[in-house]
């Protein structure tokens, strides 16, 4: 298939084939071995000198200063951004200068990757630099990165800070955003540090199947697909939960995954469709414990990203120093409403409902009513972590019933920052009643629940040969990510979160992108005004404007205050 190519992607394509016609291959197999980083060199230079006296760097240009018969060159690698210094007499000490003259100053660009080999040094106003004896292209870009532009002032224009362009395309984000990268660094260290600790403490960590031919484990709505061989249903799972206790029955006394789920739900910035979650099931404990647990771990990943338990996110300082606050659900909902439910039936719950205007409707159960209340009037409002415990028994089918309190479950959740970041039970070990509460769920789903759970006989039989207590605990690691790097979205957590299919546009000339991309921000603007900030000739001008309005995308109007343009919506 034909590529609409802009005019720079063009006549790279043409120094393709020039670089090739002077017997340099712009994509060499060979290794290129690197000794150090832009990091270590920015680092270390100053207090030991005599390491840096030869080296091997690599990196993407990022951007060039050519001045006659020296450059001065930024490159980036994984770790920084460093200067590079190059001199057409040493690059070129022979007669032949074709390799800077030609090569370096014509058929490199911004964006290439290349290696160099020379020493560090410091330049007259105190930049560390590296002063390159050799060049080696190592991979030439055929498409110009979107650099920002800076005007005279000094003014940054034109960043790569659209979020759906960002999510779309994480490598060119990655690449001139590198501060992004940070997030997905603590992230990383996020995930270490909690299976470092599950790990000490001898639980297993272990993978449990993705594909299954039921679902289960939680309240949600699946993938669906097929195996042809097996000629079957399957369905990704939405939890590895059940799986996991089948472990605890098989004998193992603690067990834990990481896993990626998946839930055919709307999206959010707090929702992706496939997100990460880690499991732990230990015999032998209570939620009480659990809840112990959570608050240990959680406050040691604060401080080993940190160094301190208190974390800044958005506006407010959230404190995962132990202990975190506890409201039992019916406690939460009367103190954010003034309303005791406690003993309220689902007529009077639906009632309730309805004059707190909380959003509801007929398919809805006991248990789905209570947890829209509190989840229209009290989750958002729990900023500082704080276990919600105690859920009725309709809530929970997965959950053993309180060992003193009739109609709840051992249950909690923690919310924080205003959304749940994991859940938790005394898990039910108890086939009889595991089974009742499976059948109440198919009995909601004949309502119209399409995330009532659905009767797994092989878990049943399971526990019916005997699970002992056990503690479960489901923790997002997406949403603990989003609170510990300070993101405001779930995709600023993701290398690529689910994006809806991009929406191809015409094919826009360079001039053509320039003129509608300032345009974009203001969406009308004067002729004259327009005119200046572009910079074009009158016949690149004419021929650009003449191309947006073929493409439906602009038009002129006249006013009594002049000529103006604006896109057409």
């Amino acid at each position: 298939m034909a590529q609409n190519l802009s005019e720079q992607e063009i006549q790279r394509r043409e120094k393709l084939d020039r670089l090739r016609e002077l017997g340099i291959d712009p994509y060499p197999a060979a290794e290129f071995k690197v000794d150090c980083s832009a990091e270590d060199i920015l680092t270390n230079y100053e207090s030991n000198k005599t390491l840096y006296k030869t080296v091997s760097f690599a990196g993407r240009i990022m951007r060039r200063r050519m001045q006659g018969k020296a450059a001065f060159v930024e490159m980036q690698d994984e770790t920084a951004r460093i200067q590079v210094y190059f001199n057409r007499d040493e690059i070129c000490p022979g007669e032949d200068k074709i390799m800077y003259n030609e090569v370096f100053k014509k058929l490199v660009d911004t964006g290439d990757i290349i290696g160099v080999k020379g020493y560090v040094f410091t330049t007259q106003v105190g930049e560390i630099t590296i002063h390159a004896n050799e060049f080696t292209l190592l991979t030439k870009s055929v498409k110009p990165l979107p650099q920002p532009k800076v005007d005279v002032d000094g003014k940054e224009y034109d960043a790569f800070t659209d979020p759906e362009q960002r999510y779309r395309q994480r490598y060119v984000d990655l690449t001139v955003n590198p501060h992004v990268r940070e997030t997905f660094v603590q992230r990383t260290q996020l995930v270490n540090t909690m299976r470092n600790f599950l790990s000490d403490k001898g639980y297993l960590e272990v993978e449990t199947p993705i594909l299954q031919p039921i679902y289960g484990g939680a309240a949600a709505r699946p993938f669906k697909t097929h195996h042809n061989t097996l000629d079957m249903t399957l369905y990704l799972r939405i939890a590895n939960e059940l799986y996991l206790k089948k472990l605890i029955v098989g004998g193992f006394d603690g067990v834990f995954e990481f896993a990626k789920d998946f839930r055919n739900e709307g999206m959010s910035r707090f929702h992706n469709p496939e997100f990460t979650q880690m499991e732990l099931y230990v015999a032998y404990k209570d939620y009480n414990w659990m809840m112990d647990m959570v608050e240990e771990m959680v406050e040691k990943i604060a401080l080993a990203l940190h160094g301190d338990t208190k974390v800044q996110v958005g506006e407010n300082e959230i404190n995962f120093a132990r202990p975190w606050k506890r409201y039992t659900m019916f406690e939460a909902i009367e103190e954010y409403t003034g309303i005791d439910i406690s003993k309220m039936d689902e007529v009077q719950l639906r009632a309730t409902a309805e004059k707190l205007e909380v959003p509801i409707d007929d398919t809805m159960g006991k248990g789905k009513l209570i947890d829209e209340i509190f989840g229209e009037k009290c989750e958002g409002l729990l900023i500082q972590p704080t276990f919600i415990t105690d859920y009725p028994v309709e809530m929970s089918p997965l959950a053993k019933k309180h060992r003193d309190k009739d109609g709840l479950v051992e249950r909690f959740e923690c919310i924080c920052n205003g959304k749940e970041i994991c859940n938790a039970y005394s898990e039910l070990n108890d086939p009889i009643d595991q089974r009742k509460r499976f059948e109440e769920q198919l009995e909601l789903g004949k309502r119209g629940d399409d995330e009532a759970m659905v009767l797994d006989e092989d878990f049943l039989r399971s526990i019916e040969y005997g699970m002992p207590p056990t503690a479960g605990l489901g923790i997002g690691i997406d949403r603990l990510s989003m609170i510990m790097t300070n993101s405001n979205s779930i995709q600023d957590v993701l290398f690529f979160p689910q994006m809806k299919p991009e929406q191809k546009g015409p094919e826009l000339g360079e001039n053509e992108k320039v003129i509608f991309e300032i345009l974009k921000k203001e969406e009308q603007m004067e002729l004259g005004v327009l005119k200046s900030q572009v910079d074009l000739s009158n016949k690149k001008w004419d021929k650009a404007l003449k191309g947006l309005a073929a493409h439906g995308l602009t038009k002129v109007e006249k006013t009594e205050e002049g000529l103006f343009i604006q896109i057409i919506s």
